[in-house]
């Protein structure tokens, strides 16, 4: 009976193993020396970078531009402390990141976007990608050009083909959701007249609230994000010319004004915000928030009572999206932060889901207009479907899903699985079906079989397992 049980388990091990190796694809850096010249650099004056992962057949002039997530810096001493790693500089970069969920060039986990051209842009000037300050002080040596970073890349990628594109979208995660939003009408306007273009915000609809004090901290900070680096003559001039530049940070100032269709997907009790705009440090200096802000499950019903008025807050800012065909949306009642890149909540057997409908096919739906999608959720804990995010004790930024080790920033991990054939992929989709461990000797018997190759070997699965 133990016994039994024991294989049971290394069933499932195996199968877990496996699958993380099946389901991302790595793709290697590209920099772009030319934009130097134009001033187009990173915080430390690097050239900027992204990752291409070219597409086939009916997919090659459809293009998918992500744009990194990463919070930003709102002064000379938070910036220079992103000059020594990647969110300042691509000499930090890793050489290839993963690719999954809504980036994933496998048809069982991305099905309307795998064959597309699919770009992650790195995100390494901490303004959202809207900065542009000529001087560069001579003692810190930092460059704030976030919006000539953006430029220059969607000038590279139009010469490599998107200038012919037939559907497009400009999305992101987090700050890189923010980007989406922000530079939505711009990316629009590069596109060719009659091309289908579309906007994807996973986790950027930040909103100006109050945090337990009463006290705006969110706003002040992005006050001091948009001065740090110039940022008001590149956000959208239809707010601009009628608010304050620090307010045209917040969607909800300016997303009524978005022209170009957009969608959004975003937790109602997004755990960044959560962390950052109710209840920020400043906020809780004596931390009587750490335990719930780190897992929900240890809220208490004080706390829960103010993050659902915090949820009602949310939902405020998300009428001024009203209700048109343009403007969808995806908002769970998770205690999440970005879901489109991570395969668990992008598209698995068991993703959250509104109506019965994942966030892949909502938002596929959404953009090839088979029908609209404008569904939130109900109150927390209503959703049986959510991956609650759980936070490590030391960890303020990062987190892991309760069910699974993924993060929100998977592309920023140096992972190092072993590189997989397109059939060797399709013999370990066989491996749970023909049952854990049996089912992965008969498939590592076929692969060796169909390819002569080598085997996965042990000390692979024992680097997967130290990765975890």
């Amino acid at each position: 009976m133990e016994g039994g049980r024991i294989r049971q388990w290394l069933n499932l091990l195996v199968c877990a193993l496996l699958l993380l190796i099946a389901e991302a694809s790595y793709v290697p850096i590209t920099y772009l020396q030319s934009a130097v010249a134009k001033g187009a650099v990173c915080l430390d004056g690097s050239p900027p970078a992204y990752h291409f992962d070219k597409g086939s057949g009916k997919g090659i002039n459809s293009w998918l531009v992500a744009f990194e997530g990463g919070g930003w810096c709102n002064n000379v001493t938070t910036c220079l402390s992103r000059k020594t790693n990647r969110l300042g500089s691509s000499k930090q970069m890793a050489k290839q990141i993963a690719f999954s969920g809504i980036m994933s060039n496998r048809q069982m986990f991305n099905p309307d976007f795998y064959y597309w051209n699919r770009v992650k842009v790195r995100y390494c000037d901490g303004s959202s990608f809207t900065g542009d300050v000529e001087e560069v002080n001579p003692v810190t040596k930092l460059h704030f050009r976030g919006a000539r970073i953006f430029a220059a890349v969607m000038e590279d990628l139009l010469a490599k083909g998107m200038k012919n594109a037939r559907n497009a979208i400009i999305s992101g995660c987090s700050a890189g959701g923010l980007t989406s939003v922000l530079h939505c009408d711009r990316f629009g306007a590069l596109l060719p007249i009659g091309a289908r273009v579309k906007c994807l915000s996973d986790a950027g609809y930040f909103i100006n609230a109050r945090d337990v004090t009463g006290a705006y901290h969110i706003q002040q900070y992005f006050g001091q994000v948009v001065a740090t680096h110039g940022s008001a003559r590149n956000l959208p001039q239809s707010c601009t010319s009628r608010l304050s530049p620090k307010l045209c940070f917040f969607p909800q100032y300016l997303a009524s004004h978005i022209t170009t269709p957009i969608f959004f997907v975003n937790a109602a009790y997004d755990s960044w915000q959560i962390k950052n705009i109710l209840a920020p440090g400043v906020a809780d200096p004596d931390g009587h928030w750490h335990s719930c802000k780190l897992d929900i499950n240890n809220c208490s019903p004080d706390q829960l009572d103010l993050m659902q008025g915090f949820r009602t807050e949310f939902l405020r800012a998300l009428t001024v999206l009203g209700n048109s065909s343009y403007k969808g949306m995806f908002i769970d009642s998770c205690y999440a932060h970005c879901q489109t890149e991570m395969q668990e909540t992008w598209l698995r057997s068991d993703s959250p889901e509104l109506e019965k409908t994942t966030i892949a096919k909502a938002v596929a739906d959404w953009f090839y207009e088979r029908r609209t999608f404008h569904q939130i959720d109900c109150p927390y804990p209503c959703n049986p479907t959510c991956h609650n995010r759980v936070f490590e004790p030391q960890d303020g930024h990062q987190g892991k899903n309760v069910t699974s080790k993924g993060t929100s920033d998977a592309s920023a991990r140096k992972l190092n699985f072993p590189k997989l054939t397109t059939n060797k992929a399709r013999w370990i989709e066989l491996v749970c079906i023909n049952g854990g461990i049996n089912g992965l000797l008969l498939t590592l018997g076929l692969m060796r079989k169909q390819e002569k190759a080598n085997p996965i070997g042990l000390n692979n699965f024992v680097a997967l397992y130290r990765l975890q």
